[in-house]
């Protein structure tokens, strides 16, 4: 294990956390963002991080370019609500597993986690459109429920015309009126 790797991850993964905590604070679901990414720290997560750390770009891309698919991805997803891949289930009538509308709170944290996840992996490059455009370029292939993307499609818009300010305040609105979507 290269220990230049170890705290390049180590650091990634902590400063998109702190981001993720401080958009979840002003989006009103402060809970959320203390709680995200957790198993990012587990062996499970941790090490293939490590293995497969780059700087650019997830570490759970180089391990699909290794093996085809991603452990270190599966864990986390199926730990982590705000990831629309964890919200699918098998729907008896048409025997197929098709995705589950989320939460909304977890909708909002996922916003946070995109516009956080913008920042860190582009740095200087990011704008306010940059989670929409990379929401969009895989818009095709996305297997999600249609309302969860209507809605996380329209957040990221208003984050690209309108700014932070007026989208987090929006979205904490929405969560604080409590009800879903």
């Amino acid at each position: 294990m290269k220990l230049k790797n170890f705290i390049g991850h180590f650091l990634t993964i902590t400063r998109h956390r702190h981001k993720v905590i401080a958009h979840c604070k002003k989006a009103g679901i402060l809970w959320r963002g203390l709680r995200h990414d957790l198993s990012k720290y587990s062996p499970a997560e941790f090490l293939p991080g490590v293995k497969y750390y780059q700087g650019t770009r997830s570490p759970n891309e180089g391990e699909r370019d290794v093996y085809g698919f991603s452990l270190a991805w599966m864990h986390h997803k199926g730990r982590n609500k705000h990831h629309f891949e964890y919200w699918t289930d098998y729907y008896p009538p048409t025997k197929t597993v098709q995705p589950v509308k989320m939460p909304l709170r977890y909708v909002a944290e996922m916003f946070c986690d995109r516009v956080a996840a913008g920042k860190i992996y582009q740095g200087d490059r990011y704008t306010d459109r940059s989670p929409l455009d990379y929401f969009l370029g895989a818009k095709s292939r996305r297997v999600i429920h249609p309302e969860t993307s209507e809605l996380i499609e329209s957040l990221l818009t208003m984050l690209a015309e309108k700014g932070e300010e007026e989208t987090f305040a929006y979205l904490r609105g929405l969560v604080k009126a409590g009800k879903e979507y």
